[in-house]
């Protein structure tokens, strides 16, 4: 039953399934359940200053590479299991060999994350041409980054997500927004928009704790080069449903508003 006549029944179908992805529980909670209490007593030890300037370098890198290399003529065509396989392999470089591999493996599964987040996005209906659509590619590696409340009544941690990044986004939208691709990729290239890479270093930064979670895991001794590959699947997997959930979201917040589609959104359980 369509609890808002505003929208349609599959469209309601769509969000809440898209609530149910967004509002679970997060990376870490997820392999936590898998491993224990080691990831917890590891970020006690981490450096996580190197972590988020290797974060930030990863996400401005693949912010160029990524989205421009992209075929425009997909047909909608999303190639899950293709992206998966290869993260499959960065994540076995990582197992195997650790922090110090962290450099190499980084960039390159970010990279392919990204790519499979936006060819997620276009299979939505989203333009990958418009600069607000890459943004909200890059935006997926914060929300999936989220730490859920634990409070029934709390609003949406997505939703709380997005606001708390809303107004840094719209601002380096602004700032861009007479610029070609091609200018705004060489120009954030030779760090020169500055209002941009606020927005890449904010979503480093909440990206850094998840990149530092999936660390601890593969630096476990029993883990390893199969592990590592194990955990980068599950890693993949993650952002793969943020992004189906986040672009469902976004398919419906163009055609009925954002705030219509957050009333009904926070109403569906």
């Amino acid at each position: 039953m369509i609890i808002d006549s505003t929208i349609t029944k599959l469209e309601e179908e769509a969000l809440l399934k898209a609530k149910k992805i967004l509002e679970n529980p997060s990376f870490s909670m997820k392999i936590a359940n898998q491993i224990g209490k080691p990831i917890e007593l590891g970020l006690e030890k981490i450096n996580s200053d190197k972590i988020n300037a290797l974060t930030q370098k990863a996400l401005q890198k693949s912010l160029n590479i990524a989205i421009s290399s992209l075929k425009k003529d997909n047909k909608l065509s999303v190639s899950k299991g293709k992206h998966k396989f290869f993260t499959a392999l960065s994540g076995g470089l990582g197992g195997a060999f650790g922090l110090p591999a962290l450099a190499i493996e980084l960039p390159l599964s970010t990279t392919i994350m990204l790519r499979s987040i936006a060819d997620i996005a276009e299979s939505e209906g989203h333009d990958l041409e418009k600069i607000d659509v890459q943004l909200a590619c890059l935006e997926v590696f914060a929300l999936g980054s989220t730490k859920n409340s634990e409070d029934d009544g709390a609003e949406s941690a997505y939703f709380t997500a997005r606001g708390a990044m809303a107004f840094e986004m719209k601002v380096a939208i602004d700032s861009i927004a007479n610029m070609s691709n091609k200018a705004i990729q060489e120009s954030l290239a030779k760090g020169q928009l500055p209002l941009l890479i606020k927005v890449v270093n904010t979503i480093a930064s909440r990206f850094g704790v998840t990149v530092s979670e999936k660390m601890i895991a593969q630096s476990i001794p029993i883990i390893g080069a199969l592990g590592g590959a194990s955990l980068n699947l599950m890693f993949m997997n993650h952002f793969q449903k943020i992004a189906e959930g986040h672009f469902i979201v976004k398919r419906l917040e163009n055609k009925y508003g954002l705030e219509e589609i957050q009333r009904i959104y926070e109403d569906l359980n």
